[in-house]
């Protein structure tokens, strides 16, 4: 299963009901973060999740309103006695960034690890997650990210038994593991069927609407995309700050076709999105304006069980 939570839906600045950007995933124990707007702290307390074990932050960018909340939160982890190293990604300059915001955070318990992305398209494996960071189209270096939790396929006890493979070594076969026995090497492909739908949350904000969003959120689970203007005129403002529209959003999620998306990263000016959710939605039926502490809970497909 993994757990989500859009910690913050605000664009710019914080508001007293809407904090600035910051998204929260769980899985097997492990946490990861995307962005860390100013409030994310008080997001996760009044969500009752800790920070404690967050293991990766992803940036989007280094706008203040998706990294401002970085130094509280790295103080807060180490006043936790916090010892395990954090990974920190982000594009090409985060050490210089971070450790330009750790001026006022110098001394943590525990070692930062830095994977810098430089390329249009990466993938990285870290704990439960697939990360792939993908380039999106804003007025500085910005990436979109998808998490996916992957499924190995089911354990196949008739191939199991056609390869005379002991009993004893289905489990650890089955949980990945690679076994030398008697002079053959068993895997765990010789047990397992073909690798089954996982669970994928695509996340984006701060971009204009560009092909590879679509690429990535196909058919996910959840796509948590920005939506910064509602207005009627709004357009052209969208274009010139390569932001995008919450109709802009909705047709991306028209091609990519998502469980659901989330709509965030509200312009100040938008203060009630969901006066524009009834055009959205002849657009993209399955959208919502997500607010602060929206959560779900996605797990493996049930007939996949």
């Amino acid at each position: 299963m993994l757990d989500i939570c859009l910690l913050g839906t605000g664009g710019m600045m914080p508001l007293p009901y809407r904090f600035l950007t910051a998204m929260m995933a769980r899985c097997e124990g492990s946490n990861l973060l995307i962005d860390c707007g100013e409030g994310t702290q008080v997001a996760l307390k009044k969500k009752g999740w800790s920070p404690k074990p967050i293991d990766v932050i992803c940036f989007t960018h280094y706008h203040a309103d998706h990294i401002s909340g970085l130094p509280g939160l790295l103080l807060t982890m180490g006043n936790a006695e916090r010892t395990e190293p954090l990974i920190l990604i982000g594009p090409k300059g985060l050490e210089k960034v971070v450790s330009a915001l750790r001026t006022i955070a110098p001394e943590l318990p525990f070692p930062l690890r830095f994977i810098e992305l430089s390329q249009p398209r990466e993938q990285l494996k870290i704990g439960p997650y697939l990360i792939d960071a993908y380039k999106v189209n804003h007025n500085v270096t910005c990436y979109g990210y998808t998490v996916s939790i992957l499924r190995k396929g089911r354990f196949d006890v008739t191939r199991a038994n056609e390869q005379q493979i002991p009993q004893r070594f289905w489990s650890r076969l089955q949980k990945g593991e690679t076994i030398e026995h008697e002079g053959r090497t068993l895997t765990p492909d010789m047990v397992l069927g073909p690798e089954r739908r996982g669970i994928k949350v695509a996340y984006c904000t701060d971009t204009r609407p560009v092909p590879v969003i679509a690429e990535y959120a196909r058919e996910a689970d959840l796509l948590i995309c920005e939506g910064m203007y509602g207005e009627d005129g709004k357009e052209s403002k969208a274009r010139e700050y390569k932001h995008m529209t919450m109709y802009e959003a909705a047709r991306l999620a028209d091609k990519a076709q998502p469980k659901e998306m989330w709509l965030t990263h509200y312009s100040p000016s938008l203060t009630k999105p969901e006066e524009f959710m009834d055009a959205v939605r002849k657009i993209f039926p399955r959208t919502k304006a997500a607010k602060d502490g929206y959560t779900a809970e996605l797990e493996f497909d049930s007939d996949e069980k």
